[in-house]
């Protein structure tokens, strides 16, 4: 068993909880993904900040082309390891 984690990067957190959950939706994803807030070096305002949704993917079976094509469906991306 691996320690594989996705991080999505989302533009602000209603895309954030919204592709969580799609998550579930579309893969199955038992596991509640977790939501961090992620701001920008020196800004304190909410409004620069990104959102990043972890998912852990111990078996493996999430295909990163498709975690990244839903990602992009709210104008994010998928981080490579």
């Amino acid at each position: 068993m691996s320690d594989v984690r996705h991080v999505l990067v989302l533009p602000d957190r209603d895309a954030a909880e919204e592709v969580a959950d799609a998550l579930g939706e579309r893969f199955g994803i038992a596991e509640e993904p977790q939501l961090v807030r992620d701001a920008l070096a020196g800004e304190d305002d909410a409004e620069d900040a990104q959102w990043l949704v972890v998912l852990r993917d111990e078996a493996g079976r999430l295909d990163p082309r498709e975690l990244d094509a839903l990602a992009g469906e709210w104008d994010g991306w998928r981080e490579e390891p």
